[in-house]
């Protein structure tokens, strides 16, 4: 069997700059005092791509892995939209880890990685969201003239991702779906820039009617705020769980 991890075309890393802001807060331990500081560093991310490149593409379509993931297994699950006119582009999250304890052999241990945890959460966002922006400038910036549509897909943990990546990123994003994940409740809906951003950006919910994740209750709330703030949301349910459905990826890709 071949190594799924290297079906997809592995393109160059980009090396995004995160700049990590010092908070204010300290912690007292015994006589000395414990203080949390930041640094800027620079690493790469490692994304993964299908079709013939960037040029001709008629859509670009950048797909955001869930919790415990990885990107090339992820983009697998994507080939039935490979036909030549589209560009498939599948980041992985940041932040590496092993799914499996420590009675098993490290070089045996499955891999997954994660776009933030609620640890530091708020600076693993902005983290993620520049990441995307910058992966996004490298992508579409020999397309500068072609304009290709541009769609951002999250599933389970990436929903939320790219909501955020929508709302609060430099990015132009022609249509935005949520998969199996739900819309992020402390996303600021109040500055009319990201509501504009998300209104702009056709919103689909996807959602299999026996997710145990995403129940009616979720998707009524989901719905039910977006509507509050006049942010249409198309619903696409389909028969089956929290999973990626073929038929209903060839009905986004019409």
């Amino acid at each position: 069997m071949r190594n799924v991890e290297l079906e997809g075309k592995v393109v160059r890393c980009s090396t995004p700059t995160f700049t990590f802001r010092i908070p204010n807060s300290a912690f007292r331990i015994g006589e000395g005092r414990l203080e949390e500081h930041r640094i800027s560093v620079t690493r790469s991310a490692r994304y993964f791509t299908l079709g013939g490149g960037p040029r001709g593409a008629a859509e670009v379509w950048f797909v955001c892995h869930g919790y415990g993931q990885l990107a090339a297994r992820f983009l697998e699950k994507f080939r039935v939209l490979d036909d030549g006119t589209r560009y498939l582009v599948a980041p992985e999250a940041l932040s590496r880890f092993y799914l499996e304890d420590a009675a098993v052999p490290a070089k045996e241990r499955k891999v997954g990685a994660t776009w933030m945890t609620r640890e530091d959460r708020l600076n693993d966002i902005d983290d993620y969201v520049r990441y995307l922006d910058a992966l996004h400038a490298e992508v579409l910036g020999p397309m500068a003239r072609a304009a290709p549509r541009v769609t951002a897909l999250g599933f389970s943990q990436g929903a939320a991702t790219v909501s955020r990546w929508v709302a609060l990123g430099k990015a132009r994003i022609d249509r935005l779906v949520l998969w199996g994940g739900e819309f992020p409740p402390d996303l600021d809906l109040t500055p009319a820039t990201v509501v504009g951003r998300l209104r702009a950006a056709r919103l689909s919910l996807v959602y299999g009617r026996s997710d145990e994740f995403i129940t009616p209750k979720v998707v009524a709330g989901i719905t039910e705020r977006l509507r509050q703030h006049d942010i249409p949301c198309r619903q696409i349910p389909f028969d089956g769980g929290h999973e990626l459905d073929e038929e209903v990826l060839r009905e986004l890709a019409m």
